[in-house]
């Protein structure tokens, strides 16, 4: 696990919140975004990039991280929504509306995002946004609340396995493996897929 940064420079009195998404890069499905912030005594070392961590530690890790936390948030932005104002737009709104929804019960001091963006907040809030490029990798809320994003991400697409078996859901979680390409050009897309997406591989299909 790579050194992790905690950035007290950025913060004043209050509290510290991070976010992170999961979904941005997939071909069907939602993107997650979800928000954290940990309690002083929370254990830390615990903690990672979700991407690292099994899926099984994630899941172990995901209700101690709920049970234990000062705050959480999650929020969806469906594949529609995606499609209609682009999954950069969508992540920065699922962003900001975690931030909301946490600043409405606590105050945070900073909020610190994974990557190289922030989120638009209004004015009148009177926070730190600041972004971490591998932000999972070096703060510890970051790292939480990329554990909640993959993980309910992760649930849902599977639960969406059953409602449309053909393309592998459970398996591949709606990310472009050969297999779900492979699905799509024998089924076609399905409402879960982000057509934005598919355009390069629709138009090939098209063309042959």
């Amino acid at each position: 696990m790579e050194e992790q940064l905690t950035l007290f420079d950025f913060t004043r009195a209050g509290l510290v919140c991070g976010c992170d998404e999961a979904g941005r890069g997939p071909l069907a499905g939602p993107v997650c975004i979800a928000a954290c912030i940990l309690p002083d005594d929370f254990d830390t070392s615990l903690l990672d990039d979700s991407k690292k961590l099994s899926e099984k530690r994630r899941l172990a890790l995901e209700p101690m991280i709920k049970a234990n936390a000062i705050d959480w948030s999650i929020v969806f932005i469906d594949q529609d929504e995606i499609d209609s104002i682009n999954i950069l737009v969508a992540t920065m709104k699922g962003m900001a509306m975690c931030y909301e929804e946490i600043a409405s019960r606590h105050p945070i001091s900073t909020f610190f995002v994974d990557g190289n963006r922030t989120p638009r907040i209004p004015s009148d809030r009177d926070a730190n946004v600041v972004a971490v490029v591998k932000g999972d990798s070096k703060i510890p809320q970051v790292m939480a609340a990329s554990i909640l994003a993959k993980t309910a991400r992760d649930r849902y697409m599977t639960e969406m396995d059953s409602r449309y078996p053909q393309y592998g859901f459970a398996i591949h979680k709606g990310y472009g493996t050969r297999a779900h390409i492979e699905a799509i050009r024998r089924f076609g897309p399905c409402p879960l897929h982000r057509m934005t997406f598919l355009r390069r591989i629709l138009l090939t299909e098209e063309r042959e």
